[in-house]
């Protein structure tokens, strides 16, 4: 994972925003992507509040329920996997299942090189190509066992080839 931002850091994305308000969500991503832990930490929410001039509840208001925040470490890469309706009727525990053992992980857990997290979410709107995952903005559907490990084997690859 990479390191912590400094408090420098997380003043200069606020800046970059103006201290607007109406930009929390904004600021927020921006926090999580250089955060290192993909969250947003208790220690960057409260400055944000400060800054702001937001009471800390509503910044945790926000961070709480929008599902593409955490305020618990996650890995570089969160993989959704849909459990709506369809993809249910689909075989997305299956899904889920393969990805658990690839991994070495269950459902809410992070992998110990701290490069994936799994977690269900509901409809990302591909309902057509159930069962689905999503990591990122990235989309991946009719899933199976040998699709699920290329995918993995895939993002390991981008990782060891940055370093």
């Amino acid at each position: 994972m990479n390191e912590k931002p400094t408090k420098e850091q997380i003043l200069g994305i606020i800046a970059k925003y103006g201290k607007a308000k109406e930009q929390l969500l904004a600021i927020l991503l921006d926090i999580q992507e250089v955060s290192g832990s993909n969250c947003v930490t208790e220690e960057w929410a409260q400055l944000v509040a400060k800054e702001l001039d937001l009471p800390l509840s509503k910044v945790f208001d926000v961070l709480t329920f929008y599902a593409m925040f955490s305020i618990k470490p996650r890995g570089k890469y969160v993989i959704e996997i849909c459990n709506s309706a369809p993809c249910y009727v689909s075989k997305s525990e299956e899904v889920a299942k393969i990805f658990q053992d690839i991994l070495g992980i269950k459902m809410g857990e992070t992998t110990p090189d701290g490069l994936f997290t799994l977690l269900y979410t509901s409809c990302i709107g591909a309902c057509d190509q159930g069962p689905v995952a999503k990591i990122g903005d990235k989309v991946y559907g009719f899933l199976n066992k040998e699709k699920i490990t290329g995918i993995i084997n895939e993002y390991r690859e981008v990782v060891s080839c940055q370093k």
